[in-house]
């Protein structure tokens, strides 16, 4: 059970309401967003900044839903791994081969810039002050610059998406199948 309880459309702000129907058109989000409508300012600036990456389409959605997928199996944040791993099936990986993150190793499912984007996700998430230049550099063979900033703010937001759903134990949403981290 969430242990803070989410908010009904009467008791949130005209804003909050506002963005958790914005959310709703980026994803089956709203066990999140009314929870997160205790804050408007969060809920407001995080669907603002997700829905707005998304219209940009600068990284590509595979390499996206990899690193979350990895980022939240690493986390155990059962939560998210239930909303990407869908994703990153429409994005071309088995549900056998979501599973198996964040092991690349003998991957017949990923290929050089696949496994690149989980290891990279994993030292983010992992021990990213402890992080060589030649894990950043390596990403430049398949992204940009930008690319790359968006894909470690994504990875870093995943993680901070990750401890707000565990610690208040949001509650997957009924239209997702659970898949345990």
């Amino acid at each position: 059970m969430t242990r803070i309880p989410p908010l009904s459309d009467q008791e949130m702000t005209a804003d909050a309401r506002a963005s958790r129907a914005a959310l709703g058109a980026y994803g089956p989000f709203d066990n999140w967003a009314r929870v997160a409508a205790y804050c408007p300012p969060v809920l407001n600036h995080v669907t603002g900044m997700l829905t707005t990456l998304r219209e940009q389409e600068n990284l590509p959605r595979r390499a996206l839903e990899l690193a979350m997928v990895t980022v939240s199996k690493l986390n155990a944040c059962d939560y998210c791994v239930s909303h990407h791993t869908p994703l990153l099936t429409v994005a071309g990986l088995s549900p056998e081969g979501a599973a198996r993150l964040p092991d690349v190793e003998d991957h017949p499912e990923l290929d050089d810039c696949d496994k690149a984007v989980v290891r990279y996700a994993e030292a983010v998430t992992i021990r990213s002050g402890r992080m060589r230049d030649a894990e950043v550099a390596d990403l430049g063979e398949w992204f940009t610059d930008a690319q790359i900033v968006e894909l470690t703010w994504r990875i870093a937001l995943c993680g901070a998406f990750n401890r707000f759903n565990d610690a208040l134990q949001i509650q997957i949403e009924p239209e997702v199948e659970p898949v345990s981290a």
